[in-house]
């Protein structure tokens, strides 16, 4: 296991942690509490959160002969229903009367799994495949973003930590990414982005003489490429035509374009 894999689990399971606390000492109808994520309840984000941990140990193993053939249904199955098949399987997750325990046996085994992926090969994913280190930094920015909703839900008000960079690299990582998704070209010239972050460092990334820059709260940074805050509700700023465009549709997570949130 290299350094970056090392911290970047220890990071998602400090996040994990803190999610499993919220939401430990809900009753029945707490867990049913609505959240911004249209027709998702509490219990519905982290059963996302748990299907989708339980799917990446499937793909972390999927090199061995048993682990390839349970991969190989979920490909088979998420063919068969493209469009509903993530939501409807994390609907049935909502539904187990264990669904904390799951959540928690879940995280713990992907950790193991990924851990345990050999030195250079990629896990297979309904997307690109990706290295053990990204799968992790994928699961922490769907935790941390999951996390956002249940904690506006509940009406509770935590401060950040700076493992949120694993969410901004994610977020600087895939400009190119959320260009091909709307039919765009891509820009041709990195952007600079010095992003001040929750213990008021600045987090940099691309040159410093770049013609286009984003800056701004690395919170408000991490929000928008995961959808959870609308562009004008940021103190984001863009220099340049193609910065300013990357901010209107930012995405970090896989698949289509989503809805975003409305501005307040």
């Amino acid at each position: 296991m290299t350094a970056v894999l090392h911290t970047v689990l220890a990071d998602l399971a400090a996040e994990g942690d803190r999610l499993d606390a919220l939401v430990a000492g809900l009753d029945e109808q707490r867990w049913r509490t609505p959240t911004p994520a249209a027709g998702w309840d509490v219990a519905t984000q982290v059963a996302h959160l748990a299907w989708t941990d339980e799917v990446a140990t499937l793909a972390a193993r999927a090199g061995t002969p048993d682990g390839k053939a349970a991969w190989d249904d979920v490909v088979i199955a998420a063919i068969g229903d493209p469009d509903g098949f993530v939501d409807a399987s994390a609907a049935e997750v909502a539904r187990d009367p264990d669904l904390l325990g799951r959540w928690r046996r879940g995280r713990r085994e992907l950790a193991t799994a990924l851990t345990e992926v050999p030195a250079g090969e990629r896990l297979p994913w309904f997307g690109p495949p990706m290295s053990p280190t990204s799968m992790a930094t994928a699961r922490f920015m769907e935790t941390w973003a999951h996390g956002l909703d249940v904690r506006e839900a509940l009406g509770v008000e935590l401060e950040e930590s700076s493992r949120i960079r694993h969410v901004a690299h994610l977020g600087v990582r895939t400009r190119d990414f959320a260009f091909a998704t709307h039919g765009l070209d891509a820009p041709a010239e990195p952007f600079r982005i010095d992003l001040v972050a929750p213990d008021g460092d600045v987090w940099s990334w691309g040159p410093e003489d770049a013609g286009q820059a984003v800056t701004g709260s690395a919170v408000d940074f991490c929000r928008l490429v995961t959808q959870r805050v609308h562009r004008a509700d940021t103190d984001l700023v863009a220099t340049g035509p193609d910065a300013d465009r990357w901010l209107d549709i930012a995405q970090a997570f896989a698949g289509p374009p989503g809805d975003g949130r409305a501005a307040r």
